[in-house]
This record gives structure tokens, C-alpha cells and sequence, in this order.
């Protein structure tokens, strides 16, 4: 019979979604500052700084659970269906959207979050398209924020800065190293019709990095 695995496979993702999140307020003791904005219980997308594979993790972790469980992260599908572990965690746990990240494609990359949000589902997404790995704040956004807010008008779009997080497990490290973390969520705005590609990501970054500046000033004082 189907339904007994159906479950099993259900209780397994509920309690490795419970330890994720539990190993991830240990390691990082992180905690949710809502800055510009309140949780609240509308459609958005939380667009993020990306410097770890542990950025989803941290904005789903701290987010309520009412709101957690209608906001699915935005995710590359190379990585996370690589593996039946990865696989799992990623389809099974944090109901990923994937995209294909892989140039030469015909088809509409965006089309899975697009209908992701057509179905209601809030999303995590990360618009610099890979980590940052350099000095930079933040690496120059691609164009994808810019079609689906402009598609999608009436979703919420939040800046949401995470500090800390490239440190406790930086690129090419295997043990983390436990260090405290942030998820600042700043201000909501949407998508203005007719604002061009360029002035609608120039925008869009600079809240981010506006919200970053203020949480490393309140750090430093």
C-alpha cells in the first residue's frame, strides 16, 4: 500500500526539518530582527544576500511556522537534486522550487517560481544567482527578480540581510564554526509598472545594502 510510505515519508521530513532547524540555532544562535517590516501572513518574496548553501536554511528557520510552511526557497536544481539525501532535504523538507541554471536552455527558467507563486507560495530567492565569494557587499543582481516582480506585481518584496553566515562556513570548509547570525528583514515595496530592468535592480540592491550598512552600524554600536 502507498499511504504507509507516503506517511513514513511525511514523519521523516517533519523530524529532519526539526533537527535542521535546531542544529542551525545551535550553531548559529540566529535570530530574526524584522527591521522594516512585521511577519505577516501575505504573499512575498524575501530576496537575500547569498554567501552559503546555509542561506535558505537561516531565513526558513527563523521565519514562524505558519509562514514557513507557505514559503518555499528558490534553489538550483544542479545542487539540490544531486544525490537522494540532497534530493530529499530538498524536494521532501524545504519543498524547494528548482531551476535550471545551466545556459543554452529554451526554456523560461523562471517558470516553476512563477508558478509557485500562482499557486500562492511566498518564496526565498537570491537574485545575485550564486555565492559571493568576494570583498564586494554584493555581487551585481541577474535580471530575474526584475521579471517576476514585474509579472507578479502584487507580491511583496522584502530585502532580507543575513549576516555572518559566509563566516561560520566558508567556501571549501567541512566543520562549521559556531558563530552568532542575523536574518534582518527590511522594508516591503513592489514592483512600480513601467520601471525599467536597470532602475528596478539598482533599486532593489541598494535596499539591500542599505539594510545591510544599518545592521553593521547597530553591531558596531
Amino acid at each position: 500500500m502507498k499511504w504507509p510510505m507516503d506517511w513514513l515519508k511525511r514523519l521523516a521530513a517533519y523530524a529532519t526539518a526539526g533537527m535542521i532547524a535546531l542544529f542551525a540555532r545551535l550553531l548559529t544562535a540566529v535570530r530574526a530582527i524584522w527591521y522594516g517590516t512585521n511577519p505577516r501572513e501575505v504573499q512575498r518574496i524575501y530576496y537575500a544576500n547569498h554567501a552559503s548553501h546555509g542561506d535558505s536554511v537561516l531565513i526558513w528557520t527563523v521565519l514562524p511556522p505558519r509562514i514557513r510552511d507557505k514559503t518555499r526557497p528558490v534553489a538550483g536544481s544542479d545542487y539540490w537534486e544531486r544525490g537522494r539525501l540532497r534530493q530529499f532535504i530538498g524536494r521532501s523538507v524545504f519543498n524547494c522550487v528548482f531551476i535550471e541554471r545551466a545556459s543554452g536552455s529554451h526554456s523560461n527558467p523562471l517558470a516553476p517560481v512563477q508558478e509557485a507563486l500562482d499557486d500562492g507560495a511566498s518564496l526565498i530567492f537570491f537574485p545575485e544567482g550564486t555565492r559571493n565569494t568576494t570583498d564586494e557587499m554584493l555581487l551585481p543582481f541577474k535580471s530575474g527578480l526584475f521579471y517576476l516582480a514585474r509579472s507578479r506585481p502584487t507580491v511583496e518584496l522584502v530585502p532580507v540581510w543575513i549576516e555572518n553566515l559566509n563566516r561560520v562556513m566558508p567556501k571549501g570548509e567541512v566543520v562549521p564554526i559556531p558563530l552568532i547570525c542575523t536574518v534582518t528583514f527590511g522594508t516591503p515595496f513592489m514592483y512600480q509598472p513601467g520601471t525599467d530592468k536597470s532602475r528596478f535592480l539598482q533599486q532593489a540592491s541598494e535596499a539591500l545594502t542599505t539594510l545591510a550598512n544599518i545592521v553593521r552600524e547597530a553591531d558596531r554600536g
